[in-house]
């Protein structure tokens, strides 16, 4: 893939079925193929010109097909939020969006219990994300994982989009709790978000479920428990270490966008 269409040659590799294609140029094309109508017409005309016995069995098969297709009728609209939850977010990441709010809810409840004003929404804003991330890519919660990760858009694109969603239901639920126990934004966010990316590269590693449950138990361990056994904030969430979690946000997302590849191996999803 280069400039703003594939190359006649892997056009010409992918139409005559070559094995030895690359599985992220694969995802590449066949991905690039879903919105560009000019590399379409070139793939069609290889296929007449190369492999005219793919053009035969195509047509049969949508001979077959169309009937079909018609008598079925005009499938309902969908409503917007359930078209939304379906292309941005996996379906059993919805229960783990639940309790992330029932998290939120509890630790707001808990801060008021810390004589010394820790709050339990501070400490545990990082690692919230964490348990959605983790939803979104767990083999076991998902019935159709094998066929979403086998997707053209199964490598960072679908990571990120995924990871959004996410962010985008957490984010707000800390805002509106955050203001209910005088929690500014300013502490959370940074490190909400530099976790998350963080994630997210280890995750191109070890797997992203791996590295969600890693990097829980570790924030737990040792950030969490301290701060509640001593009754006072830990240093990493100091105000004077939001530059050092400015620093982990871009490094990780730079690790994330160079190792982009290792999203589209099935291993990477896990």
């Amino acid at each position: 893939m280069s400039g703003e269409h594939a190359s006649m040659q892997l056009i010409s590799r992918y139409a005559l079925g070559d094995l030895g294609i690359p599985g992220d140029e694969l995802f590449s094309i066949e991905s690039h193929l879903e919105t560009c109508a000019v590399c379409r017409g070139r793939l069609a005309e290889v296929v007449d010109e190369r492999a005219p016995s793919v053009g035969l069995l195509l047509d049969s098969v949508w001979s077959e097909l169309e009937p079909a297709a018609k008598a079925s009728g005009q499938m309902p609209a969908e409503h917007r939020l359930s078209r939304w939850l379906t292309t941005w977010a996996s379906p059993s990441v919805v229960p783990w969006l639940g309790m992330s709010a029932l998290v939120v809810a509890l630790a707001w409840a808990l801060t008021w219990a810390f004589s010394s004003g820790s709050s339990v929404v501070l400490l545990l804003a990082p690692v919230l994300p964490l348990l959605g991330v983790a939803a979104s890519w767990a083999r076991g919660l998902d019935p159709a994982f094998e066929l979403v990760v086998a997707t053209p858009r199964a490598g960072l694109y679908l990571v990120l989009r995924r990871t959004l969603a996410v962010l985008a239901v957490v984010i707000p639920l800390l805002l509106v709790i955050g203001t209910l126990s005088h929690t500014s934004p300013e502490l959370w966010l940074l490190p909400c978000l530099g976790y998350t990316a963080g994630t997210l590269a280890l995750g191109g590693v070890i797997g992203i479920g791996r590295a969600a449950g890693v990097l829980a138990v570790l924030w737990v361990a040792f950030v969490v428990a301290p701060s509640v056994a001593e009754e006072r904030l830990s240093i990493v969430m100091d105000p004077r270490a939001l530059p050092v979690w400015g620093a982990v946000l871009v490094a990780a997302a730079v690790v994330v966008v160079v190792r982009s590849r290792a999203y589209a191996r099935l291993g990477s999803q896990l």
